[in-house]
């Protein structure tokens, strides 16, 4: 896979899965960093935790919606109108074959994450019809063979030929990863054969205008231990910035294609774009150790990070290009925040976490699972938004892939499939091992109830964490058949937010987090004490301030606990009171209910009706500030309960 959970793509899987045939006994790959994945099998993620919840939800309706959708919305009938099997125009955009292949994949995680042989039959017919319909060349892209056939390979910043290749790749080794079967893999190969023949080292120039190929082309070099596809990746890496790409309209900024991979230290044009460029960026220097890669990269994981992303975890400001804004520019109403632009940065952040230390980089994970991504789908599973702006104006209409409720499916349908194939696979960013001169550790990575395998560099036995985070901020863990290797630890990631917390022992003793886990976020402890223990982080509810070059959100608060991001929404308001009208007022202190939503009390200040006003007007009086006690509600389920207001950042009363 790659693209997701780049740990589920390099491991072996020790239980043979249900479907299909078993799985090929694979190495799990070690990169260079001290920090690895585990083999797929080893997590599991408990139905009854947040997390594990939403993997059964994927799986029994998600995933299914996402099969039944490709029928309705014509993917498939595109590929069967070329074999004469179906009289339908083609339908969807040019890239429209990746949706059969990022839901491909999503089964694929599926069958490894449970064994399920439910979609055999449906595989079994979407690989014979790939097969049937791809050139003898290798070549196939359905738009092009049906619609445009001059077209083909000429129009490579438009066409996506090399984008849809890359996620034909991914689901590819997914279902040789996770079943056993080589088929669909091997048809991407013979595409991949003709590319390199084309557009390879010494050959034609040629980049994709839409990056996704460079990471899917690293997996395949991890997969097959073949150099030749990690060499195709880092040529057409060390391509851009030659005006290779014609810019058009959208000039060569929109492509990331304005300079050398090397020299571009600003995240600039289509978000999703620069994010999956760097996605494969990382993953070349993951294998190749460049340090030139590695240090452009935590550059603009730094600036993507700290100037351009929103409180949800989410990416583009700009409807314009579905791009990055200028430093800063981050309107709650107008962002464009594509949901398949924070699943890229989740790829991008968990490689760059392979890479270094920063702890950020779990933060950053939790931020947009908890909140962007999980606001993305209904509690259905079924409704999906492409767009995922921070605030919603009761005069919202629909634009620009941006509807103002979740829809079933989308004309450009590039984020429900990838929600599908993301989720499948979350097992893979909670845990994994590290080894150092001093012996192995297993880091928890995020929290969640879960059950975890030891690797056998730690040991042997399971570990169990038990929680309900989100909604609390306590763990318990136990061990069962535990032989610790030598120096064996148990590494536990502690939010950024966290300011105070306790360890408890099995034997009854507690102690206070010390400054220096919570500066250095991290606790550890050795193997054989962590059985029994108990890690309670304090999640108050906090107010949270944005940068001062923030213009759209300065002067205004967000409302946070734990790891989520609430909001409030017209629908928790009594009649009269409009979500615009309301302020935060000094020393407004949020409560947290027993039923564990927050409570505060703002003023309410409805508005003359003037557009503006002179500076030096009467003040407003008392009578004219009442209290109003609101429910604010997590952002990961905004909309839930019908269309209407909505808003993360508050005015504070001055």
């Amino acid at each position: 896979m790659t693209h997701l959970s780049f740990a589920q793509e390099c491991c072996v899987l020790d239980q043979t899965p249900a479907a299909i045939r078993p799985a090929p006994a694979l190495p799990v790959v070690r990169l260079s960093s001290g920090l690895h994945p585990l083999d797929l099998s080893a997590v599991t993620l408990h139905p009854d935790g947040a997390l594990g919840a939403w993997q059964e939800l994927n799986a029994s309706e998600t995933i299914p919606h996402c099969i039944a959708q490709l029928e309705t919305s014509g993917v498939l009938d595109n590929f069967r109108r070329l074999l004469g099997e179906s009289e339908a125009p083609h339908r969807g955009f040019v890239f429209a074959d990746s949706d059969l292949y990022k839901v491909i994949e999503a089964v694929a995680w599926e069958i490894g994450r449970s064994g399920t042989s439910a979609h055999d039959a449906w595989l079994d017919e979407m690989i014979a019809l790939i097969a049937r319909v791809q050139d003898p060349s290798g070549y196939l892209h359905t738009w092009i063979q049906g619609v445009h056939p001059e077209r083909k390979f000429t129009e490579l910043h438009w066409t996506h030929e090399l984008y849809v290749l890359g996620h034909w790749l991914q689901a590819g080794i997914a279902l040789a990863r996770t079943a056993g079967c080589t088929d669909l893999l091997d048809l991407a190969l013979s595409f991949v054969d003709l590319v390199d023949r084309r557009f390879g080292p010494g050959q034609e120039d040629g980049i994709p205008g839409h990056p996704e190929i460079e990471t899917a082309l690293v997996e395949l070099y991890r997969h097959t231990g073949e150099q030749r596809h990690l060499a195709l990746a880092q040529h057409l890496v060390d391509q851009r910035g030659r005006d290779i790409l014609p810019g058009g309209g959208f000039g060569s900024r929109y492509f990331q294609d304005h300079l050398p991979v090397r020299e571009a230290l600003d995240p600039l044009g289509h978000a999703v774009r620069q994010l999956y460029l760097n996605a494969g960026v990382t993953d070349l220097f993951l294998e190749t150790g460049e340090e030139a890669l590695g240090a452009v990269m935590r550059e603009q994981w730094e600036r993507v990070h700290t100037r351009k992303m929103y409180l949800s975890g989410a990416f583009g400001s700009r409807h314009r290009d579905e791009s990055f804004g200028n430093d800063h520019e981050l309107p709650s109403d107008r962002a464009y925040a594509e949901t398949c632009a924070t699943i890229a940065d989740l790829h991008w952040t968990w490689r760059m976490m392979l890479a270094g230390d920063d702890p950020r980089h779990g933060d950053v994970i939790e931020r947009e699972i908890h909140n962007a991504l999980a606001a993305s789908v209904d509690e259905t599973g079924t409704c999906f938004f492409y767009s995922n702006p921070l605030q919603r104006r009761p005069d919202r209409f629909d634009e620009e892939n941006a509807p103002a409720q979740r829809q079933e499916w989308y004309s450009c349908a590039c984020c429900p499939p990838n929600i599908a194939r993301t989720i499948a696979q979350l097992g893979a960013y909670v845990a994994a091992v590290r080894e150092d001169e001093h012996g192995a550790t297993l880091e928890l990575l995020q929290h969640a109830a879960m059950s975890v395998r030891l690797p056998p560099e730690v040991g042997s036995g399971t570990l169990e964490v038990e929680t309900t985070y989100p909604d609390s901020g306590t763990l318990h863990l136990s061990l069962s058949h535990l032989r610790a290797a030598p120096g064996a630890r148990l590494g536990v990631r502690i939010p950024g937010w966290v300011r105070s917390g306790t360890v408890g022992t099995a034997d009854g003793a507690e102690r206070a987090l010390s400054p220096a886990e919570l500066t250095a976020q991290r606790l550890e402890l050795a193997l054989e004490e962590a059985d029994g223990t108990t890690i309670t982080v304090d999640m108050p509810p906090r107010w949270t301030l944005s940068h001062p070059r923030v213009d759209a959100t300065r002067g205004c608060l967000a409302l946070e606990r734990g790891p989520l991001v609430h909001c409030l929404e017209q629908v928790d308001l009594p009649d009269g009171v409009e979500v615009d009208d309301l302020r935060v007022p000094i020393g407004a202190d949020p409560a947290v209910r027993e039923d564990g939503m927050l409570e505060v009390t703002l003023h309410h200040r409805s508005d003359d009706g003037e557009l503006y006003r002179s500076r030096d007007g009467p003040a407003t009086s008392p009578k004219e500030n009442p209290t109003v006690t609101v429910t604010m509600t997590p952002f990961a389920c905004w909309g839930h309960r019908g269309d209407g207001a909505m808003r993360i950042w508050l005015p504070r009363e001055r």
